[in-house]
């Protein structure tokens, strides 16, 4: 072989090589794996929010402290009602220039009114709530960056696009990076689809994995913390209850699974089992229903029944407030909840209680 057919035959090995490197490199379309849907980094995604026909849902990052994570929990106003039908018929019966038909009325509504009526426009939905987000979304947050699906199914026609649902449909994902919104809309499950297409804003479609989109569809549920304290029971070694003109401090001492004790400050020596029991079972009240960050009751803006402060030494750690709204419901709110959070009514035990404590009795 000369030198010129050696020459050639290395430089098509050379080609071949490349051909074969950038194909391995190339993301695949239509075979099952990772894709990358939105290439965005963890610390450049602002908010997500997923919409659907009546609700949304928007989980963000507190511009003033990245540790912090908010979901808004918001309804979309309804869409007005059809404008009832007027009573179209023709006087006559349909005889032309015979005598009216006065056995027919004009038709009404259900309540009485003209049918031709325009009826009243739906009442506009409650403000959104915004609540304090648990570790379950800033774990949504991180998947979502970068946005990896499970299969790249590429630019697909109108036919097969509606075929997945992703024609006019009304769910969306936005995801906001600095500033700038991507949106991707998601099959509508009215069209049968349980699988989560995603239809992005160049036009390629994508199969997003299982674990993203119910964490929006049930955010209330999973997305929304409902801790009261960050810090663990007995990390006070005190506490002081206030209600009314009445205020008594008792000591904390033990730490389970050792015994424990709580005592009056001023007589540290003589444990009060009563007063122990109390305070575990004001720990333990489990929250029914948590309202967003600056909400009221219904009713206004409940009265406070007692509070308690917990302290480590000189430190304060945190705080506990326990009011009545104007209904009788039982709202507490604490140094770390976002605002009140209703509790069970069984809680008015603990409230007769706390007289006795507060007072001495």
């Amino acid at each position: 072989m000369n030198v010129r057919g050696v020459a050639l035959q290395g430089t098509l090995a050379a080609v071949g090589l490349v051909a074969a490197f950038l194909t391995w490199q190339r993301e695949p379309e239509g075979l099952p794996g990772e894709v990358t849907v939105l290439d965005i980094s963890k610390r450049a995604l602002q908010k997500a929010r997923y919409d659907d026909a009546s609700r949304f849902v928007e989980v963000r990052r507190d511009p003033q402290d990245e540790e912090t994570i908010w979901v808004l929990l918001g309804d979309k106003p309804k869409p007005p009602p059809a404008p009832a039908m007027a009573d179209g018929g023709v006087p006559d019966g349909g005889v032309a220039g015979g005598a009216a038909d006065a056995g027919t009325a004009l038709a009404t509504t259900a309540g009485g009114a003209d049918a031709g009526t325009p009826p009243a426009p739906p009442a506009p939905p409650p403000p959104p709530r915004e609540l304090r987000g648990n570790q379950m979304a800033e774990a949504l947050l991180d998947r979502l960056a970068p946005l990896k699906g499970t299969r790249a199914l590429g630019e697909l026609d109108a036919k097969k696009l509606e075929e997945l649902g992703l024609v006019n449909s009304p769910r969306k994902l936005t995801l906001t990076v600095g500033g700038r919104e991507q949106v991707l809309t998601l099959a509508n499950l009215a069209a049968g689809w349980s699988s989560p297409y995603a239809l992005r804003e160049d036009g390629r479609v994508f199969l997003l994995g299982p674990a993203i989109l119910p964490d929006f569809e049930v955010a209330l549920n999973r997305l929304v913390d409902r801790r009261q304290h960050t810090f663990e029971q007995y990390e006070a070694d005190s506490f002081t209850l206030a209600q009314g003109k009445n205020s008594r401090t008792f000591i904390v001492s033990g730490k389970p699974p050792a015994p424990v004790t709580v005592a009056p400050k001023e007589a540290p020596d003589k444990p009060d089992e009563l007063v122990r029991n109390w305070y575990d079972r004001i720990w333990r009240t489990v929250p029914v229903e948590v309202l967003g960050r600056g909400e009221e009751p219904p009713g206004g803006a409940p009265e406070e029944v007692f509070r308690l402060e917990y302290r480590k030494g000189d430190e304060v750690l945190g705080h506990l407030t326990l009011a009545r709204g104007a209904k009788g419901d039982f709202f507490v709110r604490t140094e770390h909840t976002a605002g009140w959070m209703k509790v069970h009514a069984t809680v008015d035990t603990l409230v007769g209680e706390a007289t006795k404590i507060a007072s001495g009795g």
